[in-house]
């Protein structure tokens, strides 16, 4: 089926006082998410693929043993990672569901614990990619980063919360500075209801 672009699921300059300015949303929903969507539409074009769900193109086109991936998963799942990654950020600073800060300090301690695996996965993954609090299928909660547009349907994972590494994702509000970047995440931009929705 073919790809489309989602709306965000909240205006432009939502998040700008939470460190999200309208200029990052409009360039990176506007023009980079909207390249994965169209340049992934005339890649599945006439191919087995066409027909097929994100999800099903994403692990079906994934190649475990491929120092790169292949155009039409690249696209695909770039597509898919920022369709969860705005739905995932939301400018009402929701307070976080008992049942998630529960499982959070379970699996890592605490939930600063958490925070701080999360923020040193997404600083230490090496030029472009995606930090990930995920569900393995025996339900335990791990952190984990993938490069490039990799994600969790990769590898049988459930993505629960997942944050864009890409520089195009935070240059403009904080140039090179990705740990302050990961932090502003966590600490402000996260829709902590959608993560628990997730679990």
């Amino acid at each position: 089926m073919a790809f489309t672009l989602p709306d965000l699921p909240y205006a432009h300059d939502a998040l700008a006082a939470l460190g999200m300015s309208k200029e990052t949303l409009e360039y990176h929903h506007d023009i980079h998410h909207k390249a994965y969507v169209d340049n992934g539409n005339k890649l599945i074009a006439g191919t087995e693929w066409e027909g097929k769900t994100v999800e099903e193109i994403i692990v079906g086109t994934y190649n475990k043993t491929a120092v790169a991936q292949n155009g039409i998963f690249n696209n695909a799942s770039q597509h898919w990672n920022h369709a969860q990654f705005w739905e995932m950020m939301g400018p009402n600073g929701a307070a976080m569901p008992g049942e998630l800060e529960s499982a959070l300090t379970e699996s890592f301690g605490s939930v600063a614990k958490f925070k701080e695996d999360f923020a040193a996965a997404g600083a230490g993954q090496f030029g472009s990619g995606w930090a990930w609090l995920v569900k393995d299928a025996d339900g335990a909660l791990k952190v984990t980063k993938t490069e490039n547009g990799v994600n969790p349907l990769c590898f049988g994972q459930t993505a629960l919360l997942g944050c864009d590494v890409w520089e195009h994702s935070y240059y403009i509000d904080f140039r090179n500075k990705r740990p302050a970047y990961l932090t502003n995440f966590l600490d402000k931009l996260v829709n902590w209801e959608n993560v628990a929705s997730r679990l």
